[in-house]
């Protein structure tokens, strides 16, 4: 694949992401008319976190123009699998969660605690979706140094924000009884728990 059409696929993933923004706005508005100080994990970092992102839609598209050969049919399949993967379980996670998803990380005290879907079996399946999303794009193109850059920057960016949603979601009674117990980001098969 060129570099030129590799640029439109990342456009392309950027749209629906640029669509999901639009449905958290919506949510947000919602959540902050009910309770306006409804608390936000990671507000700390959520510049870094919009950089990251915004670099997981350009850099690797530099990166693939400057390499000027695609990779191997193996490894952009392996990216396109990663990709697919981690859209469709968001979508899953929009769809379980409704009114209540937004990237901000609001968690609102009148939280409607959602145990279905993937979250059945994890308790934070929307950043396992950004994990897969992180490594899967850049790999589509052949863009490993972005693959591994960006990965570990947004692995950095989330770790407090993660932290911090946590400590929110806990202090929710009915939060931390139905969810407490499940892990964090792989299903107990994988999780060793």
């Amino acid at each position: 694949m060129s570099a030129g059409r590799y640029a439109g696929i990342l456009l392309l993933f950027a749209t629906q992401r640029f669509i999901e923004l639009l449905y958290s706005k919506r949510n947000e508005r919602q959540i902050h008319w009910r309770q306006p100080d409804a608390p936000e994990a990671g507000r700390s970092v959520w510049g870094w976190i919009g950089a990251v992102n915004l670099g997981l839609f350009t850099l690797p598209a530099l990166e693939r123009a400057l390499r000027r050969r695609p990779p191997p049919r193996p490894v952009a399949a392996l990216g396109w699998a990663a990709a697919i993967a981690a859209v469709a379980l968001r979508l899953s996670v929009i769809a379980s969660l409704r009114e209540s998803w937004n990237v901000r990380a609001l968690v609102p005290s009148d939280l409607r605690v959602v145990d279905g879907g993937p979250y059945r079996f994890i308790r934070h399946p929307n950043y396992v979706a950004l994990g897969l999303e992180f490594l899967g794009l850049p790999i589509i193109g052949g863009a490993y140094v972005s693959a591994l850059g960006l990965g570990l920057a947004n692995a950095a960016v989330l770790r407090q924000r993660i932290a911090e949603e946590d400590a929110l979601l806990m202090a929710i009674p009915a939060y931390r009884e139905r969810m407490g117990g499940k892990p964090s980001f792989l299903p107990r098969p994988f999780s060793g728990h």
